[in-house]
């Protein structure tokens, strides 16, 4: 079923923050997300915030669309503290932001540096379906000071491709590669979705081969997950595919990173992969570290100074507040001290980096030691500090991250919480734990966040204060709906809202699933919200989202 906003606490008309959050400003790095709402067709698989021309129906075109961006824009820079910190990251996701021309993406990116300032050395993303760019193209992109580009690639098998419902021949993307290199561009990161029904393992081996081959400086892989709502899920409910195996999965996985790591790639983030670490996916970074961040466009979560947000989804809903003069927010949250600290528990213990163990209650570094007695977990990096998840721990980072946070909260015993293969000393396949779903990082999307379908429910029991969903007597269809008004409601055509999909684009992508137990949620960059608003994840977006 379509997903809906999350609860959370009214947002003034003038998008005012509290006092809190505007003097936290500035400490944190600062990003700006950029939502762009519009695809060509819908992927079969795919419930992100996104809408072709039929289901938009009027009051936010793509003509229109920079000038809607442009009010967020000058609303947001009323709202924050001028002078404190400039722009370092810009990540444009969606949808398929490159069915806007570079001149527009440019004019968009040029205002928020005129609002904020963009640093010296800003990382400006802009995710690019193959289709819709060829060599002149992304040459006016790189002119209008893009610096890194994400291809959706998803595929390199004919047969996963049209099972996808995706609409580039194979080997676009590679010529994109190209292109993009000869334009100019540093840094070019290409998606993956791995588990498509019918794909074998050999196929997924050519499409890395074919990624590889391809000439990337970074490689974003993300399961399958099989979204409700999205005909993906319906011919699977109908018997007509069979439903990702999560043993295959599990596979797949490891032959990922078995072919990356020979081509000279490193995991910095359990589904990201770079070469080095300039490739790495800065603006992801960001979302997955506690950074700031403001989410312009219909769907987009913004963070800063501990307080998180999220626009209405709807374009049309999103075109109607900015015209009368008010913030596109449709709720927020204020995080509270131990709700962060989850938060940063969750998101670093994906990272390669890893987590502080300063971070860690008594409780949960009990828990952390027995993850490394248990090889879940670095004994080097423990012993200076950090706990970083070995292979077999990110097979089970669900399951890992999911018992920190419940140690940390005092709700679990820190030997008996931990995954029966790994107490057991077993390999990666020898266990039969609960299969879980997996937490979405609204975000999560992760944009971003995000990619391939992603995340949404959660295997971590932290998640489930996620399920509160905003229900407001009245609007009966108001989850599906954008969090629409009743008045913004009946100027748009009925067909139009219930095309209304899931407003993904944030933060989350989908993380992998192993032997009887999926991932935790990749986060993607639209979203990247964790706690209610926290079926996270965080897509985003990436190299952190979901490329178009």
């Amino acid at each position: 079923m379509p997903g809906t906003l999350p609860d959370g606490d009214p947002v003034p008309a003038d998008g005012s923050l509290p006092p809190s959050a505007a003097a936290r400003y500035g400490q944190q790095a600062f990003g700006v997300y950029v939502h762009v709402p519009f695809c060509r067709t819908r992927c079969g698989y795919c419930d992100f915030n996104t809408y072709t021309a039929t289901e938009l129906g009027g009051g936010a075109s793509q003509d229109a669309y920079p000038d809607l961006i442009a009010r967020e824009i000058a609303l947001a820079a009323e709202v924050l503290p001028t002078g404190k910190t400039p722009v370092s990251t810009v990540f444009f996701g969606g949808g398929t932001p490159t069915l806007l021309a570079p001149a527009r993406l440019g004019g968009i990116l040029a205002g928020i540096g005129e609002a904020f300032g963009l640093a010296g050395d800003a990382e400006v993303t802009v995710e690019a379906n193959p289709e819709t760019v060829d060599a002149a193209s992304l040459r006016e992109l790189r002119a209008q000071g893009v610096t890194r580009v994400s291809f959706g690639m998803q595929s390199a098998v004919p047969h996963v491709l049209r099972t996808l419902d995706r609409q580039h021949q194979p080997g676009r993307p590679e010529q994109c590669v190209q292109w993009a290199r000869a334009a100019g561009f540093d840094h070019i990161s290409l998606d993956l979705i791995y588990g498509t029904p019918g794909e074998s393992d050999d196929d997924w081996r050519r499409s890395l081969e074919a990624a590889i081959g391809a000439g990337p400086d970074h490689v974003s892989a993300y399961a399958l997950i099989v979204e409700e709502g999205t005909r993906l899920a319906a011919r699977v409910r109908r018997g007509e595919i069979a439903a990702p195996d999560d043993d295959a999965l599990a596979d797949r996985y490891l032959i990922a990173d078995d072919l990356l790591g020979q081509a000279g790639f490193t995991w910095y983030e359990i589904s990201n992969w770079a070469k080095t670490g300039d490739a790495r996916c800065r603006h992801n970074l960001l979302y997955w570290t506690g950074g700031d961040w403001w989410g312009f466009g219909p769907g987009a979560h913004s963070h800063v100074g501990g307080t998180r947000w999220w626009n209405v989804r709807h374009p049309a809903a999103y075109a109607a507040r900015l015209a009368a003069g008010e913030s596109p927010a449709a709720g927020r949250e204020v995080l509270t001290a131990a709700e962060q600290r989850m938060e940063d528990i969750m998101l670093r213990a994906r990272l390669a980096e890893g987590l502080p163990l300063t971070a860690l209650t008594t409780a949960a570094f009990r828990y952390s030691e027995r993850a490394v007695a248990t090889h879940l977990a670095e004994p080097s990096a423990f012993a200076d500090g950090r706990l970083v998840l070995t292979r077999q721990g990110r097979l089970l980072a669900d399951a890992v991250i999911r018992d920190l946070t419940l140690a940390d909260e005092g709700r679990a015993d820190p030997g008996r919480d931990l995954p029966e293969a790994a107490l057991a000393g077993g390999g990666r396949g020898e266990h039969q734990v609960r299969r879980h779903d997996q937490p979405a990082d609204d975000r999560e999307r992760d944009h971003h966040e995000q990619r391939g379908t992603r995340r949404r429910e959660g295997q971590q029991r932290a998640d489930d204060r996620a399920g509160d969903r905003v229900k407001q007597p009245g609007q009966r269809d108001v989850q599906r709906l954008g969090g629409m008004t009743p008045d913004e409601l009946r100027a748009v055509p009925r067909a139009q809202v219930d095309s209304q999909r899931h407003d993904g684009t944030c933060y989350d992508h989908p993380g992998v699933a192993q032997r009887g137990q999926r991932f935790a949620g990749h986060l993607h960059p639209c979203s990247g919200a964790v706690t209610k608003s926290m079926s996270s994840s965080t897509r985003p977006s990436s190299s952190g989202s979901r490329s178009a």
